[in-house]
């Protein structure tokens, strides 16, 4: 059934988990039992019983000072939906490398609760599953949300080095707010991940996040299978970028689809642009700090003095649902004017079905929530992370002399012949949340249930 959710995040009552929440200047933990999250279909608590059977051989630990052993075959494959599968096997690794202190060992700071569901609805509920089944304790580790503001996220960084946290993972709001982190960190001797989103500072900062250029890459395969398949003739291009005044990822998803329909791997393409399919590029903005209704405004002032526009390019599910209203508004019908995305949204997918969105690209974040907490164990102990997760570097894109190396995930297009069998089958967008927006008769259809 599509509103199943992963078996790693079922739990037993008898050993149930905390949030890490953020109070004021104070972290607490909100007990959770029984708690529906959004996204989810299924109820689910964050308990301590394992679930499903380990591939692992290592066993886990009864107390003691762990061992200093990275898994096995450890690498960007390894991670799947049934965390606590890949997780257990880091438990003697965890109790070596935190010396069963009784203290703060890492530190989580996500950005906040608006630019995407998901950091509240999957990051935080996935990276505790993953602490929790990697052994450690909810004095180790806590994760804080910066609620949106940068002042917030550089206080939570300085809260949790001031209580020993030896690495921190942070999601920076924006490029200024990361490198104020970073160089906190490094003026600390904090090894930091950037989670996410890249941090191009510090001598001691890694990344860990999804191949943003490709990313980029498949939006733009995606747009021009769409292209095909919907018989769009001679198409006319927009493209609405993400926000690439305070995010280098939306640069490098500009680079990747760039890189694949104008033949141009760079930030910006000129308008008048075309390709040998006959593409001819109209216009191109972004939406500053990926402002969803600021990127509707710039696409409605786009349309309105380009009615020949009948292709869009957009960086990710918000900006196209802004640029769907306004085709919608202005009497487009289904299939006459395609639209991208990323992010993998309900809303997305539902207008993939209507036939508004040719498919949105899906990072999985149970995958990223485990690669951070296995990096951050690693280098907790003091380790050399292997060269299968440490898979790659990632490049500012404002300075190419300047790299960090980087654990690289796989992301996936989901379109509507892989829905259920990707971002349904994983709990990502339950099919009664999908089907609200769509409508049965759709879903039927399309086989999401």
């Amino acid at each position: 059934m599509g509103d199943s959710v992963p078996r790693c995040l079922i739990r037993e009552p008898s050993g149930e988990r905390g949030l890490g929440m953020r109070v004021g200047n104070r972290s607490t933990f909100r007990r959770v039992r029984g708690v529906g999250w959004v996204g989810l279909a299924a109820t689910v608590s964050l308990v301590a019983a394992a679930c499903g059977s380990s591939s692992s051989s290592s066993s886990t630990t009864s107390g003691g000072a762990g061992k200093n052993t990275i898994p096995a075959g450890l690498s960007i494959g390894s991670f799947n939906v049934d965390i606590a599968s890949t997780m257990s096997q880091f438990k003697l690794l965890a109790q070596f490398a935190t010396k069963g202190a009784n203290t703060l060992q890492v530190g989580v700071i996500l950005p906040d609760t608006t630019s995407s569901t998901r950091y509240v609805n999957f990051d935080q509920p996935y990276l505790n599953a993953a602490f929790a089944d990697a052994g450690y304790t909810q004095a180790q580790y806590r994760i804080d949300n910066a609620q949106g503001s940068d002042a917030t996220e550089l206080d939570d960084a300085t809260a949790d080095i001031n209580l020993g946290a030896k690495v921190l993972i942070m999601d920076p709001l924006d490029g200024p707010t990361g490198v104020a982190i970073a160089k906190l960190a490094e003026s600390k001797g904090v090894t930091l991940i950037s989670y996410d989103r890249a941090t191009f500072q510090g001598t001691n900062t890694y990344y860990v996040s999804f191949d943003n250029e490709l990313v980029g890459e498949l939006i733009g395969k995606g747009l021009e299978s769409c292209v095909s398949s919907w018989g769009i003739k001679k198409p006319q291009v927009y493209v609405l970028n993400g926000g690439e005044d305070t995010d280098p990822n939306a640069i490098s998803f500009a680079t990747g689809y760039n890189k694949v329909v104008w033949g141009q791997a760079q930030k910006t393409v000129n308008a008048g642009a075309t390709n040998s399919l006959g593409y001819k590029l109209v216009a191109e903005n972004f939406a500053p700090g990926w402002d969803n209704t600021k990127g509707g405004t710039i696409f409605q002032q786009a349309f309105t003095a380009h009615k020949q526009i009948n292709a869009t390019i957009e960086a990710n599910d918000g900006l196209a649902n802004s640029v769907i209203t306004v085709l919608k508004g202005a009497g487009v019908k289904p299939k006459h004017v395609p639209t991208t995305g990323q992010d993998a949204t309900a809303q997305g997918m539902a207008w993939i079905l209507e036939g508004y969105q040719c498919g949105s690209v899906y990072k999985a974040v149970y995958k990223e929530a485990q690669d951070a907490v296995a990096l951050a164990t690693i280098l907790l102990a003091g380790d050399k992370p292997p060269a299968a997760l440490l898979n790659g570097k990632t490049v500012d894109p404002a300075d190419s002399t300047i790299s960090e190396p980087a654990s690289l995930l796989t992301p996936v297009w989901v379109s509507q012949a892989n829905m259920e069998t990707t971002v349904v089958k994983d709990g990502f967008d339950p099919a009664a949340a999908i089907c609200a927006l769509a409508g049965a008769t759709l879903c039927a259809k399309d086989g999401i249930q």
